[in-house]
């Protein structure tokens, strides 16, 4: 594994409930300084992908983390929704907090082919987990992982940290410093349009194309929402 990995790992294995905690208050949520006026807050993000999925689509969040806020938000909305994580620390968590959807959460690496067939989802999160992989492997298998889990027609959510190489911050929200590889928004969207899957683009004053904003730690992000197209 890369340092980062190794890094990310550690802290979540230290900071797996406090985690749960500062999802589920939305405590890192809200978001200045963006390029699209309709991103505040994740209530938008998520807000958009619900209008382009239809109600009681299937879904999977690759990389739920500790609590799976997502999954238990979409799945309390009737979405067909699943979750993985690398860490069976985060599972346990999600587990003990939302045992309704016990059966919806499952330890996955996502540097390694995800145990899914192809085709298999209407949507996809990728919510801030790339950040804690490898450059190679992300390119190699991360990225292809999820379209090719994707349906033709299926609509990927993608959030990352913007930049080149790995950053590290001191989160007040866990008194700890973090470690994250940031990525370039023009090279995610090259590698995912060779796999058929592009950026779905603005409309009016809807989120689309490629949104640029900064979180309270604060660390700049990148939103993109795309489709696959065959």
């Amino acid at each position: 594994m890369s340092d980062e990995t190794d890094y990310s790992a550690a802290f979540y294995q230290r900071h797996a409930h406090r985690y749960a905690e500062v999802t589920d208050a939305f405590l890192q949520s809200h978001y200045t300084d963006s390029t699209h006026p309709a991103l505040r807050s994740d209530h938008d993000k998520t807000g958009r992908l619900e209008e382009l999925i239809a109600p009681g689509s299937k879904g999977l969040d690759a990389g739920c983390g500790p609590g799976a806020r997502d999954v238990y938000d979409y799945w309390s909305r009737g979405y067909d929704i699943v979750g993985v994580d690398a860490l069976e620390e985060s599972i346990e968590v999600t587990r003990m907090l939302h045992p309704e959807i016990a059966d919806r959460v499952s330890v996955a690496d996502l540097r390694e082919p995800l145990p899914f067939k192809d085709d298999s989802f209407d949507f996809v999160l990728s919510n801030s987990v790339i950040q804690h992989i490898d450059t190679e492997s992300t390119f190699d298998v991360t990225v292809p992982e999820m379209a090719r889990v994707l349906r033709r027609g299926g609509v990927l959510q993608f959030m990352f940290k913007v930049g080149s190489g790995v950053e590290t911050v001191f989160d007040k929200d866990y008194g700890d410093d973090r470690s994250f590889r940031l990525y370039d928004p023009d090279e995610i969207i090259e590698r995912l349009a060779g796999l058929n899957v592009e950026v779905i683009p603005v409309d009016g004053e809807k989120l689309g194309g490629v949104i640029l904003f900064t979180d309270p730690k604060p660390m700049r992000h990148c939103l993109i929402y795309l489709r696959r197209t065959s």
